[in-house]
């Protein structure tokens, strides 16, 4: 069952997918409907999940579930990274590799793997102020708060000192 993000409780979770560029304007209009087809069929065990979705910065897809109501089950899970490993063949996108960082630079977002990550950190072309995306975060008050946050703030920062 497709809500709207903002009426899901602060205890659902959330999975974070992070691609490796921008969607295009026309790309989203077409991931969009795909995103609510595919929440409009989600369920576990037969039974319809209440979860929505939000495309942030035309590269982050966050999906959220909210578990009160029926919980994410393996199958269901298992279903969902299907359904996000069609997005990536469909589209020429990385949305499934946890060894990538993004941060702003300025209003860019930029995105690199860890070991770049690491050496920019290393050279100062990063900073504690920095801002990353922490995509380890596990529910919807996490994402609002802690999700965008400095590299200080974030497991990102093990690469700082």
């Amino acid at each position: 069952m497709l809500v709207p993000f903002n009426t899901l409780p602060d205890s659902s979770r959330v999975w974070i997918y992070q691609s490796n560029r921008p969607f295009t304007e026309e790309e989203l209009q077409e991931i969009q409907p795909e995103l609510e087809r595919f929440i409009q069929r989600w369920t576990a065990h037969g039974a319809e999940l209440k979860a929505s979705f939000e495309i942030k910065y035309r590269r982050f897809i966050v999906l959220a579930l909210d578990q009160q109501v029926n919980a994410a089950s393996g199958c269901s899970i298992d279903a969902s990274v299907h359904f996000i490993q069609q997005l990536e063949k469909e589209y020429g996108v990385d949305l499934l590799d946890k060894m990538n960082v993004s941060y702003k630079q300025g209003e860019f977002i930029a995105y690199k793997n860890l070991s770049d990550f690491r050496k920019m950190a290393k050279e100062k072309a990063v900073s504690s102020k920095t801002i990353v995306f922490n995509n380890l975060v596990n529910n919807k008050a996490e994402y609002l708060s802690d999700w965008e946050v400095p590299a200080s703030e974030s497991w990102h920062n093990r690469f700082l000192n």
